[in-house]
């Protein structure tokens, strides 16, 4: 059963924390026609206020399907430590060139070559409302014997913890 965290800095610090490390999240959208679409993206780094921030084109499939329907999800999974976390929220194309320039990064240029003059570049910002993440315990012996011990007593294996965090009060009063 997940445990609920409301919207607070304890909610903002605790899924910034987490995700901080994680620079490629998986995005996905909704085509036209309700199909998922997910794809890679490199999670900009700055402090995590509530908002997350991606480079994009504005003219890609992506803004194309987030100007019909702003739900996002994106999934980030740590590489090495069992961290896997799922984040909820709306999606919004941002072509502030005050924020692009703040954001930019020259490595960008791989897939923007004209840089800052790129006539679609744009940012995507995903405000996020809420997320869940599940913590399992980093060792594989410690999940094998986790296993064998579940299988031996007929409980439910401890795979670590599972928390949801809310981080727009809508998503509470919506429950």
């Amino acid at each position: 059963m997940a445990i609920t965290i409301e919207k607070s800095g304890d909610a903002v610090k605790k899924l910034g924390d987490l995700i901080k490390d994680i620079r490629i999240a998986m995005l996905t959208t909704v085509e036209a026609d309700g199909v998922l679409h997910s794809r890679p993206m490199a999670t900009q780094e700055v402090e995590f206020n509530g908002d997350l921030w991606f480079f994009t084109s504005a003219a890609s499939g992506k803004a194309h399907e987030i100007s019909s329907d702003q739900r996002v999800n994106l999934s980030y999974s740590g590489k090495d430590d069992n961290l896997y976390v799922s984040v909820s929220g709306t999606a919004q194309l941002v072509r502030d060139k005050d924020k692009i320039k703040e954001l930019w990064q020259p490595m960008l240029r791989a897939w923007f070559p004209d840089g800052l003059d790129d006539p679609n570049l744009a940012l995507l910002r995903i405000s996020v409302e809420k997320a869940e993440y599940w913590d399992s315990p980093s060792s594989t012996v410690v999940k094998v014997v986790g296993f064998v011990k579940a299988l031996a007593t007929g409980k439910p294996a401890n795979i670590g913890e599972n928390k949801e965090i809310i981080l727009d009060e809508a998503v509470t009063q919506r429950r």
